[in-house]
């Protein structure tokens, strides 16, 4: 599943041949058909596995056992790690990046972006509100419109790899982020 995630992130669902498919997985073109249907159905699968694999990632790195500050900047550190491969061209997010453009013309995959959208948001929120309790965060900050924007940071890296930005500058960006979020300085990650 991971060699067909990886034809798709390179070159989106629609630039995707079944061709590419089997290149990729080494399977022929009625052994991917038997194994997981159409290419559409593939690829909603890798967008499962993707979402999937993102919210456990952010749980782990959004542990309550650290610093918000910390806590947030694990999360787009590893995105970073994500988005930059070691080796390879700046790739961005797999579902911001071949996910957005889908959902214009095709609502299951509109369906899996705006989960897997919310899916992030309450993951940032869970822990939003734990900052707020543990008064990490001012006791009248909201958690939801906060997660959202730490959710749109996530997405403006994600973009902003993909169209040629540094890892360090984005790194600079993410810092920034989430002293603003935070009410802090940069100093304290």
């Amino acid at each position: 599943m991971g060699d067909a995630t990886d034809a798709f992130w390179r070159s989106g669902y629609a630039g995707t041949s079944l061709d590419d498919l089997s290149a990729a997985t080494g399977m022929n073109r009625p052994s991917l058909y038997g194994a997981f249907g159409d290419k559409h159905a593939l690829y909603l699968s890798a967008l499962a596995r993707y979402i999937d694999a993102g919210r456990q990632a952010m749980d782990a790195a959004l542990d309550a056992g650290l610093p918000l500050p910390q806590a947030l900047m694990r999360v787009y550190d590893s995105a970073l790690g994500l988005y930059f491969p070691a080796g390879g061209v700046a790739r961005g997010c797999f579902l911001i990046n071949t996910a957005a453009t889908e959902a214009m013309t095709d609502e299951e995959v509109r369906r899996s972006l705006g989960n897997g959208l919310r899916t992030f948001d309450r993951a940032f929120e869970a822990r939003f509100k734990r900052a707020r309790a543990q008064a990490e965060i001012a006791g009248d900050a909201d958690p939801a419109s906060l997660a959202k924007i730490a959710s749109a940071l996530l997405h403006s890296l994600a973009l902003r790899s993909r169209a040629g930005d540094s890892r360090a500058a984005l790194r600079a960006t993410a810092l920034a982020g989430v002293a603003l979020l935070c009410g802090t300085s940069t100093g304290g990650v």
